[in-house]
């Protein structure tokens, strides 16, 4: 059985529930209850999108969801922004070291968190575009969506730490 890709508009997509949507292409078919993922969480936010069916069947691919209809490309990306419920630190609040674990306290786009990170070396990701990812040591994940774009003090007390 052969890939089917998604390259743009030849299909209208719908939110079905929650997380789900539905895809009508417009020579007729329906597929249903298909659940987005990111074949490349890390590094591959809008490419190669993978719509799994009730059983975990890969339905479809989504090349770059950049190229389908205004409305369908929202569509999946407020699923996957849903499914993929990351907060996004604004800024550093304080932080503190004991045993060489460190104890940051941020603030996010969903509030104010405390959090442990036991293994900074494995804990914390530069990544090419400018993000830093930031898993704790209870597996929880954070991400700064642009270092630079932090306040002065924010900068100065992460940079020890990358």
């Amino acid at each position: 059985m052969s890939r089917m890709y998604i390259d743009g508009p030849e299909v209208k997509i719908t939110v079905n529930d929650g997380i789900f949507v539905d895809l009508d292409f417009y020579d007729g078919r329906k597929i249903t209850m298909l659940e987005p993922k990111r074949l490349f969480p890390i590094s591959g936010l809008t490419k190669y999108i993978t719509l799994l069916d009730e059983e975990g069947n890969e339905a479809a691919i989504i090349r770059n969801v950049d190229a389908l209809l205004p409305e369908s490309r929202q569509v999946i990306l407020n699923c996957l922004e849903e499914y993929y419920m990351i907060p996004k630190i604004k800024r550093l609040i304080k932080r503190s070291e004991k045993f060489r674990i460190w104890l940051w306290t941020v603030e996010t786009d969903r509030g104010v968190h405390t959090f442990e990170i036991i293994n900074h070396i494995v804990s914390i990701k530069n990544l090419y575009d400018g993000r830093i990812l930031i898993k704790d040591a209870n597996d929880n994940r954070y991400e700064i969506p642009d270092f630079n774009a932090l306040d002065r003090r924010s900068r100065t007390l992460i940079m020890p730490d990358l």
